[in-house]
C-alpha cells in the first residue's frame, strides 16, 4: 500500500529557499564593531591609499637638501649630494643610491674636497633591524677618492667629532658584501712627515672571479725615506659578521720593515683585533714616524711578538728579539690616557752588550764600540768622534718628541758584556712624565761593589737640563784600572760620588756646562813601589826597581781626589796619595768643554833618597788618549843650582840638590776621608 502522506511536488507550488545565514552573520559582525574601531579602520585604509599614491609620485631628490644638512651637521663640514638620490624600499633588503657625493675639507684644512664618491649604494637587512641590530647587506662604492690630512698641530680631517676631541676607533656596522671599485687614497701627514698615495679595491675582479679580496697598496715618503704599504684582507663578499676577518700588513719605510697578520673578531669594527708580527730596522727612533711613540736611539734591531687592540689600548705580548748584539724580551702596553700617549712595560736582556747602550746617548768613538753592531748613523757618528778625538757625543735631543708622550719602563740585564769593565748586572726604571725623564733607581752591579743612583733629564723648558747623582760603593780599584804586564798598579777599596748638573740638548753640551762635585776616595790599599818611587821622583830607586822588575807593593794609607765643577771645568780641590814611602799631592783641571786633562802630582819622599828629581808627574792631553809624563821644566832651578855648585865648589857638590832628605810626613787620612765624606764620597771606617 502506498504511503498516503507521499505527494508529488507540483510545479505550481512556490519553492521555499533557505535563508543566507552567512551574510546575515557577517552583517551582524560589522554592525556589532564599535564605531571608534570602524573609524580607525577607515583611517588606516585611507593612509595606505595615501602612501601608495605618495610613493607613486614621490621624488627622492626632495630629501637631498635635508640629508645634506643633517650629514653636514654630524660631520662638521659640508656634505653635498649633487646627483640623483633613489631608493628601493619594498623589500626585506631596502636600498638607497646616491650619485656624485662630495665631502669638503674642514675649515682648518683649507679649500678642496676631503672625499668624492661618484656613486654609493647602501642596502640593509630589515629583518635584522626589526630585531634591534643594524646589518648592511651591501655597500657599493664606485671610484671613491679620499684626501686625508693631518697638520703639524695634530688636527686630523678624518676626525668627525667635535673640535678638540680625538677621533674614536673606526667602528662600522657589519657589512655582508662590501665592494670598492678602483678607489684612490691620498694621505698628507705633517706631524709624521708622511706623504702617501695608494689604490683601494675590494671586488672579485681585483684578484679573479670568486677570489676577490680587499687590497690597499701604495707608496710615498715617510720622513724623507721611501714608504711602501700593502694591506690585504679576506673577501668582502658574503662576510659573516660573527666570524673573525683575516688581514695582512706589509709596511716599509726606509730600512724599517713591518710584517703582520691577524684577525678582526667582528668585521669592520677596527677597535678590536689580534695580530702577530715582526719589525726590523736600523734604529728604533725611526718607529716614531710609524707609531707616534718616542723610542731611544739604538743599533740595528729585529723584534717579533703579538699585538692586541682593545679600543685605545694596544698590548704587545711575547716580545722577543735583539737590539744590536743584545737580546731583549718582555711586554709593553701602549695606550692613550687623557689624550696623551702612554707606554708602560717590562723588558729583560739575558745578555746585554754595553756598547749597544751608547746609541741612547748619541754614540761613542769607534774604539769604544769594538765588536758592536752599528747602524749607518752610528757609524758616521763614531767616525766623526774618532776623527775629532772626542768621547762626548753631540747628537741633539728632540725635545718635542720627549714632551709628546709619557712612559714607565722597567729594564733588567741578567748579565752584561762590558769588555774590561767588571759590570755583571744592570737594572733601571725609566719614567717619562710631560717631558721629565728619570732613571731612578739605576743600579749597576760589579764583581765587587755597585754603582747606584739616578739620572734626570728635564726637557720641560726651552733647554734640557741633565742631572746625575751616582754613588760607587765597595768597589775594587784594581778592577777598574788596566792591569798591564806587571799586574794592577794599584789595589784597594774604592768609593766615589758624582753630583753634576748641566743644561744642553746633547751630552756634550750638558757636560760643557756642568756644575757640581766629583769625589773619589781609597781608604786603604797597596801600590807598586815602582809607581810610588816615580811619584817621588826617586831616580835611583825607581830605576833599580824597573831594571830588577820588582813588583813588590807598598801600602797606600789613603788616596783622595775631589773636584768642583763649574762651567764644564772640574778643578781639583784636593788630590792626594799617601803611601808608605811617598806623599804625593797635586792639582789641576779636567775640562769637559774641550775634553782635555791637565793634572799633576808632586811627590815627596818620607825617607832619605840619594838622588831625587823634583819634577811632578803629569797627566795631560785629550780624554780619548791621556798622556803620563814628567814635567822636567819644574826641575830647572834644581839643575841650575847643581851647575853652580859644580863650578864654584866641587864636582861632588853638584849632586846635593838631587838628594832627598825625607821630610814628608804621613797625611792625616782620617781627616781627609771625613772631608771627602762631607763633600759627597762617604767612606765607612
Amino acid at each position: 500500500m502506498a504511503d498516503s502522506r507521499a505527494r508529488p511536488i507540483s510545479a505550481d507550488l512556490p519553492i521555499q529557499r533557505a535563508p543566507a545565514p552567512r551574510r546575515a552573520a557577517v552583517a551582524r559582525t560589522w554592525r556589532d564593531i564599535p564605531a571608534p574601531l570602524r573609524w580607525l579602520g577607515a583611517i588606516l585604509t585611507l593612509l595606505l591609499i595615501a602612501v601608495a599614491i605618495f610613493v607613486s609620485v614621490f621624488q627622492w631628490n626632495w630629501l637631498r637638501g635635508p640629508l645634506d644638512d643633517y650629514l653636514s651637521a654630524r660631520m662638521h663640514r659640508q656634505v653635498v649630494i649633487h646627483g640623483n638620490l633613489s631608493a628601493s624600499i619594498w623589500s626585506w633588503t631596502p636600498s638607497a643610491t646616491a650619485a656624485d657625493i662630495s665631502i669638503s675639507q674642514p675649515k682648518w684644512a683649507g679649500a678642496g674636497r676631503m672625499a668624492t664618491l661618484p656613486r654609493l649604494t647602501i642596502a640593509l637587512d630589515l629583518k635584522a633591524l626589526l630585531g634591534g641590530r643594524l646589518v648592511l647587506t651591501q655597500v657599493d662604492a664606485e671610484h671613491p677618492s679620499v684626501d686625508l690630512r693631518r697638520d703639524a698641530a695634530g688636527r686630523e680631517n678624518w676626525n668627525f667629532g667635535p673640535p678638540g676631541q680625538p677621533p674614536p676607533p673606526l667602528r662600522l656596522p657589519p657589512i655582508r658584501n662590501f665592494t670598492i671599485d678602483a678607489g684612490r687614497l691620498v694621505l698628507n701627514d705633517a706631524e709624521r712627515n708622511l706623504r702617501f698615495s695608494g689604490q683601494i679595491s675590494s671586488n672579485e675582479s681585483a684578484v679573479g672571479a670568486g677570489r676577490g679580496r680587499f687590497a690597499l697598496s701604495g707608496q710615498g715618503t715617510l720622513n724623507g725615506a721611501p714608504f711602501v704599504a700593502e694591506v690585504g684582507g679576506g673577501p668582502l663578499i658574503n662576510v659573516d659578521p660573527d666570524k673573525p676577518y683575516p688581514f695582512t700588513t706589509d709596511l716599509r719605510s726606509g730600512a724599517t720593515h713591518v710584517v703582520a697578520s691577524g684577525t678582526i673578531p667582528h668585521p669592520f669594527d677596527l677597535a678590536s683585533f689580534q695580530a702577530s708580527g715582526h719589525v726590523s730596522g736600523e734604529d728604533l727612533v725611526h718607529l716614531y714616524d710609524l707609531t707616534g711613540y718616542t723610542f731611544p736611539n739604538s743599533p740595528p734591531y729585529e723584534l717579533a711578538g703579538g699585538l692586541t687592540r682593545h679600543g685605545e689600548r694596544f698590548d704587545i705580548t711575547a716580545l722577543h728579539g735583539r737590539v744590536g748584539s743584545s737580546d731583549v724580551s718582555g711586554r709593553l702596553v701602549a695606550q692613550k690616557i687623557d689624550g696623551r700617549r702612554d707606554l708602560t712595560g717590562e723588558l729583560t736582556s739575558r745578555r746585554l752588550k754595553l756598547a749597544d747602550l751608547t746609541a741612547v746617548i748619541g754614540g761613542a768613538p769607534r774604539g769604544a764600540l769594538k765588536g758592536a753592531v752599528l747602524s749607518p748613523t752610528e757609524q758616521a757618528e763614531a767616525a766623526k768622534l774618532t776623527a775629532e778625538h772626542r768621547v762626548l757625543p753631540d747628537a741633539r735631543l728632540d725635545i718635542g718628541r720627549v714632551r709628546q708622550m709619557d712612559a714607565d719602563i722597567r729594564f733588567r740585564a741578567d748579565t752584561v758584556d762590558a769588555g774590561p769593565l767588571p759590570i755583571r748586572r744592570m737594572a733601571l726604571r725609566a719614567r717619562l712624565d710631560h717631558g721629565l725623564l728619570t732613571l731612578d733607581p739605576l743600579t749597576v752591579s760589579l764583581t765587587q761593589g755597585a754603582l747606584a743612583g739616578s739620572v734626570r733629564l728635564d726637557a720641560r723648558g726651552a733647554t734640557p737640563v741633565s742631572s746625575i747623582n751616582l754613588a760607587l760603593d765597595n768597589a775594587q780599584v784594581q778592577e777598574l784600572l788596566p792591569a798591564g804586564k806587571g799586574g794592577p798598579p794599584l789595589l784597594g777599596a774604592l768609593v766615589a760620588r758624582a753630583r753634576l748638573t748641566g743644561a744642553g740638548s746633547s751630552v756634550r753640551a750638558a757636560a760643557g756646562a756642568a756644575s757640581g762635585v766629583v769625589a773619589v776616595a781609597i781608604p786603604q790599599g797597596q801600590m807598586r813601589k815602582l809607581l810610588a818611587e816615580m811619584m817621588g821622583v826617586d831616580v835611583t830607586r825607581s830605576l833599580f826597581l824597573y831594571l830588577s822588575k820588582d813588583q813588590k807593593p807598598t801600602p797606600v794609607r789613603c788616596a783622595v781626589a775631589e773636584f768642583k765643577a763649574q762651567g764644564g771645568v772640574l778643578t781639583a780641590q784636593r788630590l792626594l796619595i799617601d803611601t808608605g814611602d811617598v806623599l804625593a799631592q797635586g792639582g789641576g783641571t779636567v775640562n769637559l768643554r774641550d775634553e782635555t786633562l791637565n793634572l799633576r802630582l808632586n811627590g815627596a819622599p818620607k825617607h832619605f833618597r840619594l838622588i831625587r828629581l823634583a819634577a811632578p808627574i803629569t797627566l795631560t792631553g785629550r780624554l780619548d788618549a791621556p798622556k803620563f809624563g814628567i814635567d822636567l821644566s819644574k826641575a830647572a832651578p834644581q839643575a841650575a843650582e847643581a851647575v853652580a855648585l859644580g863650578v864654584f865648589a866641587s864636582p861632588a857638590a853638584a849632586i846635593l840638590p838631587f838628594i832627598g832628605l825625607g821630610t814628608a810626613k804621613d797625611a792625616n787620612c782620617g781627616a781627609l776621608l771625613a772631608e771627602a765624606a762631607a763633600d759627597g764620597a762617604p767612606v765607612g771606617h
